[in-house]
């Protein structure tokens, strides 16, 4: 089989897929006959080949796929105006600061947000499919740690956590605002849609602006210091 054949496999199986495909997957195609570099190549040649199309091929955590290209989203919208309910940012603010900080504990979200997380937020991201437990702290009472998922990577369409948006030493990371956007559209565009989003309550003590730098500038969580005198966080609804 010529290369130009391959592609055309290729194109047609990642075309009619409901999901992304595997390496693995798509060198079942072949019967294993192509090897995993040559398999790439083609796949390369294949997404340069439908450069300045509205769909592009990209490589995402769990595999590739076709996908519209983002500039086309106000368009494509129009075919589905109802959009389920958003997320609130309670939610999104524990969801950033897991992808940020991962593998993290709730003691050390709460840490950051100032404020108790409601297990109903944790819920609500396990059961979207964003975060999961990966195994637990040896400290006393081992608390679960948790990190992102493939899922929650695909749904943004990156390929790893490398591609997030940047933090900036010093300063209130601007990143959040886009990651917390990108977020958005992800849980508009997920099926079923999530449950109703959770507002804060009117009469809860505000919790500090999102912060993932300490004093010094450096991005790095503190350790909880038990002589801290400090005011413990106060509860919050999801």
């Amino acid at each position: 089989m010529n290369s130009q054949d391959a592609k055309r496999v290729l194109e047609t199986a990642l075309i009619c897929a409901s999901q992304p495909l595997t390496l693995r997957e798509l060198r079942s195609l072949f019967a294993d006959e192509l090897g995993a570099d040559t398999l790439r190549g083609l796949l390369d040649e294949l997404s340069r080949d439908w450069e300045g199309r509205g769909v592009e091929l990209v490589a995402l955590a769990s595999g590739w796929r076709f996908q519209s290209r983002p500039e086309l989203r106000e368009y494509l919208d129009r075919l589905h105006p109802e959009k389920p309910p958003r997320y609130s940012r309670a939610v999104l603010e524990t969801l950033a600061i897991i992808a940020y900080r991962q593998p993290v504990t709730r003691g050390d979200i709460e840490d950051i947000r100032g404020v108790v997380v409601a297990s109903q937020i944790i819920k609500q991201l396990e059961d979207r499919g964003w975060i999961e437990a990966i195994g637990h702290r040896e400290t006393p009472g081992r608390p679960a740690l948790y990190a992102t998922t493939k899922t929650f990577l695909d749904d943004l369409g990156l390929a790893s956590l490398e591609q997030l948006p940047a933090l900036e030493v010093g300063s209130e990371p601007p990143a959040f605002e886009a990651l917390q956007g990108q977020l958005l559209d992800a849980a508009e565009e997920a099926a079923p849609a999530p449950p109703p989003a959770e507002t804060e309550p009117a009469a809860e003590v505000p919790a500090p602006s999102l912060s993932l730098f300490g004093d010094d500038g450096t991005p790095a969580l503190p350790d909880p210091d038990p002589q801290d005198p400090s005011p413990q966080p106060q509860p919050e609804s999801a």
